[in-house]
């Protein structure tokens, strides 16, 4: 209640509003403080999901940290498990300022950020600094905006060659609606190159070995027949899992307060998401009988969601929106929730 009360209000106001100075500070401090950071985040809550072993089945979902910059902080908040990114070849600012929208009332975001990150070279360069973690690492893989969309293909597997020995696992970003053209990137004939490529990849650089998994990550604005088609190439290349879902170019559910901001452009993320998350989740997993691993993401701001996300067929979950609303204590109420 403290973080709702006293630190979320300064957080809201501080540089007049405006909510990505507001996450580049905060993220700013996280990675100065991360060595002093202790969490009670209660017992362990293990699990081994398509072959990694995670200490807890909560975790941050792409976007938070892009580049890395505070990992050693979101394990002491106690994260079981934090993903980076999206990530792309080449390093980009992102789409033009304002692009980051807080809907107060509605307890939801609307971004249009743009995949901006320093690029794979350099997140691959800052991992090596930093050496073990305490938490897994998944990665979120993306196409660079200046990469014509039929070159997408080599755009991801360089991206996965820079990356590899640092990842526990990859996440194929192809379902943000901010890049010009990414989302054509589900359908499935492009959906069938992309993958090829990338199992092949993982594959050699496994070096004989078990390839680690790949997971792909899509839109909650996908028809059942569009997913049926993104599953049964999923199933064709050995897919690991699913996450499921990214924001929505969906408008529904908003309070009347935040229908001005609602016109802004971008995916939306928070509260107004949770329903179709978990129709999307449910839904994938009665279309494979439980058998493909899901993380759940969206809307998820208390224990009761998570165990709904779960209850719809999620083997991990993931906070970003309701971090932010919510606050560190999250990660200890959704684990707790969740505890077996």
């Amino acid at each position: 209640m403290v973080y709702k009360r006293v630190i979320r209000k300064a957080l809201f106001r501080l540089h007049g509003g405006d909510a990505e100075r507001v996450h580049e500070t905060t993220l700013g401090a996280l990675s100065r403080l991360s060595p002093a950071l202790r969490f009670t985040t209660g017992a362990r809550n293990e699990r081994t999901v398509f072959g990694v072993r995670f200490p807890n089945p909560v975790g941050l979902a792409a976007g938070m940290d892009k580049d890395g910059r505070a990992l050693p902080a979101w394990a002491a908040m106690g994260f079981g498990f934090v993903e980076v990114g999206t990530v792309t070849r080449h390093p980009q600012p992102g789409n033009p300022r304002p692009r980051l929208f807080r809907l107060r009332s509605s307890e939801a975001i609307v971004n249009r950020m743009g995949f901006n990150n320093a690029g794979a070279q350099a997140l691959s360069a800052r991992l090596d600094r930093l050496g073990p973690l305490k938490a897994p690492l998944g990665i979120s893989l993306g196409k660079s905006k200046v990469t014509p969309v039929e070159e997408a293909v080599e755009d991801y597997c360089t991206s996965l060659r820079a990356l590899y020995r640092h990842g526990d696992y990859f996440a194929v970003n192809i379902s943000s609606p901010n890049t010009p053209g990414l989302r054509s990137l589900q359908d499935k004939g492009a959906l069938t190159e992309l993958l090829g490529e990338l199992t092949a990849t993982a594959d050699t650089l496994a070096h004989g070995g078990k390839r680690k998994p790949i997971l792909v990550k899509i839109a909650p604005d996908l028809t059942d027949s569009a997913i049926v088609e993104l599953l049964e190439v999923c199933e064709q290349h050995g897919v690991s899992g699913l996450i499921a879902t990214n924001t929505t170019l969906g408008r529904d559910g908003l309070a009347p307060a935040d229908q001005a901001l609602a016109a802004e452009a971008g995916g939306l993320s928070g509260r107004p998401l949770a329903e179709r998350a978990r129709e999307v989740v449910r839904f994938v997993s009665k279309e494979t009988d439980g058998k493909l691993p899901i993380i759940g993401v969206g809307g998820i701001f208390d224990g009761d969601d998570a165990r709904r996300m779960v209850d719809a067929g999620a083997d991990l979950v993931q906070v970003y929106t309701g971090f932010i609303y919510e606050g560190p204590g999250l990660v200890h109420r959704v684990n707790k929730a969740l505890a077996r």
